[in-house]
């Protein structure tokens, strides 16, 4: 068996400094802490955020978790795992709730997505959490 980083840290790094100026580093904490509870939440929590247009700082928080999430699909894809990453329809109000439903569903079937590649993806997920919080904490702006 080899070794393959899949480059986790250096698209950790990446990200936080695509998104250090926009003020939303922070949120990298949030991602570890949700990465807890399942890939659903995680993946869902972009829609929150970014369902607040009115809301320009919400806005920016739900970019960096849809990027972070879609690496997730990236670095994945490179492990040989397809995970679910269907596109959600907006009206320019809402985000489509049958798409959603969609979505999650197709994250909770075991069928479609092998309960060991959730699991696989879930420790990936978390470690590369864990590389975002890391380069937060070298490269978050002082006020």
């Amino acid at each position: 068996m080899t070794w393959n980083s899949y480059e986790l840290d250096q698209k950790a790094q990446h990200l936080v400094l695509k998104y250090r100026d926009k003020e939303v580093l922070k949120e990298s904490h949030k991602m570890r802490v949700t990465a807890a509870y399942g890939l659903e939440r995680f993946w869902g929590e972009h829609l929150r955020l970014m369902s607040k247009k009115e809301n320009r700082e919400d806005y920016n928080k739900g970019e960096f978790w849809l990027a972070t999430w879609q690496e997730l699909v990236d670095i994945m894809k490179q492990a040989g795992i397809t995970v679910p990453n269907e596109k959600i329809r907006h009206d320019g109000k809402n985000f489509n709730t049958e798409d959603i439903k969609k979505m999650t569903a197709l994250l909770w079937d075991k069928d479609q997505f092998l309960i060991e590649h959730q699991r696989v993806t879930l420790a990936v997920l978390t470690q590369f959490c864990d590389s975002l919080v890391w380069w937060t904490q070298r490269f978050n702006k002082v006020k």
